[in-house]
């Protein structure tokens, strides 16, 4: 399990590589897995510009969920991942939701100011973590924050929709699943024996058809997991932005509860990790099996 421990990096190394891309040997299935918020590099500079501990930093994290789904390549579908994390650029919102308050400067007029996202902190550059809490120690010049979206935000979406784009040419659509993992918080309230393990977001409906979310439900049902859908978790900016069916590009967004796989209070993984890792790969190989000419963009249309 030592492999799965936080690492740092040194502050050039997000710049240098601030995302991978898994390929297969062979892409078998019209699938691309996505990990955007799983990136556990935490550069000393951001660091010292926070209030807050490495630990409390890293509680905005989708920890591992890029191991989860490790064995995407291995069944025959790329797998992409930020190395960056989330509380020092969030992937899955629009470009420019930035909070005015967070920046020494006015921001440009194409920023979007407000918002629910905006207004609770969590816009494409948080100005909190979970449980509230205030990142920086003092505001961020506006040029830092449009540096981030430049070299990193927009390079990581360029090479996702060129995945998304080849899958497509390839195979005549594009399934894409992006992977996340939620606080077991969320649902403590919930119905123990009815409370989710996991969570699918097809913006209801309109992400992806319906077979695929049917297909993903199944399979995550017959592998033993308690599944819902779109509450509380419909799909974020990537989902919505990347799934329009008619096109042939459909997009689901997973929700996997944290609890399963890892102790939430120390960011560690379960015992018994590799075997969801196993778990989580048949249900890839399985999901890639659904794929249907459904999909296609002209029976989309059709429908």
């Amino acid at each position: 399990m030592n492999e799965l421990k936080s690492v740092t990096f040194k502050p050039t190394d997000i710049l240098q590589d601030p995302f991978r891309i898994e390929l297969p040997e062979q892409h078998l299935a019209p699938f691309l897995f996505n990990a955007p918020h799983s990136g556990r590099c935490y550069t000393q500079e951001f660091r010292q510009s926070s209030r807050l501990t490495e630990a409390e930093l890293r509680s905005s994290e989708d920890a591992f969920v890029d191991k989860l789904f490790s064995k995407a390549p291995e069944c025959g579908a790329p797998l992409m991942a930020a190395n960056f994390p989330r509380a020092y650029l969030d992937l899955n919102r629009e470009p420019y939701e930035l909070d005015p308050t967070m920046f020494k400067e006015p921001l440009p007029s194409y920023a979007k100011s407000s918002g629910a996202r905006v207004g609770s902190g969590l816009g494409t550059i948080a100005r909190i973590v979970s449980e509230r809490k205030e990142i920086y120690r003092e505001k961020l010049g506006l040029q830092e924050g449009l540096d981030r979206i430049d070299s990193l935000y927009k390079p990581y979406h360029q090479a996702l929709r060129r995945q998304m784009a080849m899958t497509h040419v390839e195979f005549g659509y594009a399934c894409l699943i992006d992977c996340h993992s939620m606080p077991s918080r969320v649902l403590r309230n919930a119905n123990p024996s009815i409370r989710p393990d996991i969570i699918l977001g097809d913006r209801y409906g309109t992400s992806c058809h319906a077979s695929l979310t049917s297909a993903a439900k199944g399979i995550l049902t017959h592998l033993g997991f308690k599944v819902d859908m779109n509450r509380p978790y419909a799909g974020g900016f990537i989902t919505q932005h990347y799934g329009r069916p008619i096109k042939g590009l459909h997009a689901l967004q997973i929700e996997i509860d944290r609890s399963l796989y890892m102790d939430e209070d120390t960011l560690t993984p379960v015992a018994h990790f590799e075997e969801l890792v196993t778990l989580f790969g048949t249900f890839t190989e399985l999901l890639m099996q659904s794929a249907s000419d459904a999909m296609l963009p002209s029976a989309a249309a059709a429908e």
